[in-house]
């Protein structure tokens, strides 16, 4: 049985999670340079001290952001492929899924435009690699096993397709509002034609 949480921790629970959310607006609006950790206090009313308590500096707050973000689009892919009628299925509905995460507004600005420049190219790499490579990684693996693809070695395929994702990803991120349904039908229609491609025998 898990003991029961003091009113204090419930508290700092609490004020974590509505530096988050503040935070969240503010850096999608504003971006990582336009952001102040004192906006974010200001926001829901607490103290710098508070958002220190919580968070080292702005990098470790963003990094909490982006963590959040991309920790919810991995659970919605896991979810959406898991009731899947198959391994082909699952796969088109994977991309599916993060095609429309990416024309979110806050999700594309946050995680592909502004990460880049808040963690630094190197770090951002790496934390999307940590997310998206292994279930990827996985999604390959599957279709190999059910013959939707040719055996092949795993970890060039899954690259090729990390890539791929990451540059529809971007793509939408930088597309004007009015542009993202178009811009997201443009890549879900070409990602569906490279995968089509290379389906060693359709079934549906």
């Amino acid at each position: 049985m898990s003991p029961v949480k003091s009113r204090r921790e419930q508290y700092s629970q609490a004020t974590r999670a509505a530096l988050l959310d503040a935070a969240t607006v503010r850096f999608a609006q504003h971006g990582f340079a336009g952001t102040a950790l004192e906006d974010v206090a200001t926001d829901i009313q607490a103290t710098r001290g508070a958002v220190y308590h919580h968070f080292a500096n702005k990098t470790a707050l963003f990094e909490a952001v982006f963590d959040a973000l991309e920790t919810e689009m991995m659970q919605e892919i896991i979810e959406v492929t898991a009731v899947a009628g198959s391994a082909w299925q699952a796969a088109l509905a994977g991309v599916e899924s993060f095609l429309n995460r990416c024309c979110d507004p806050v999700y594309g600005r946050v995680v592909w435009q502004e990460a880049p420049i808040a963690m630094g190219w190197k770090r951002w790499k790496e934390c999307e690699e940590q997310y998206a490579y292994g279930l990827i990684e996985g999604m390959i693996r599957a279709l190999i096993d059910s013959g939707d693809l040719r055996r092949m070695p795993v970890e060039p395929m899954a690259r090729i397709t990390f890539h791929i994702l990451g540059a529809a990803g971007m793509a939408m991120a930088d597309a004007a509002d009015e542009d993202k349904l178009r811009t997201k039908a443009e890549y879900s229609d070409a990602i569906l034609y490279m995968l089509t491609s290379v389906r060693q025998h359709p079934r549906s």
